[in-house]
């Protein structure tokens, strides 16, 4: 079967596309990508969160996640702290 495996990074993204035995898992996806295992923060199949033992099918895009860089609704907050200045 056939993945995408993909990883995006501030300034760029990078893909791979692999071919895996029928039945790989996204573990199995995560060491064939040949990504550096640092850095990632959880995985998503089309966009879809998704744990380490889950079973991928042909045509699956897996995609690997940073870290958030700062809290969501901390930068909610901020925002319209600015907005209340203005």
């Amino acid at each position: 079967m056939r993945v995408c495996v993909v990883m995006a990074w501030p300034d760029r993204c990078q893909g791979v596309e692999l071919v895996l035995e029928d039945g790989a898992t996204v573990a199995d996806a995560i060491i064939a990508s040949g990504f550096p295992l640092d850095g990632i923060a959880g995985q998503a199949v089309h966009g879809v969160r998704a744990e380490p033992a889950t079973t991928l099918r042909d045509g699956d895009r897996l995609e690997l996640l940073r870290p958030l860089r700062i809290d969501p609704k901390d930068a909610r907050r901020r925002r319209a702290r600015a907005r209340a200045q203005d």
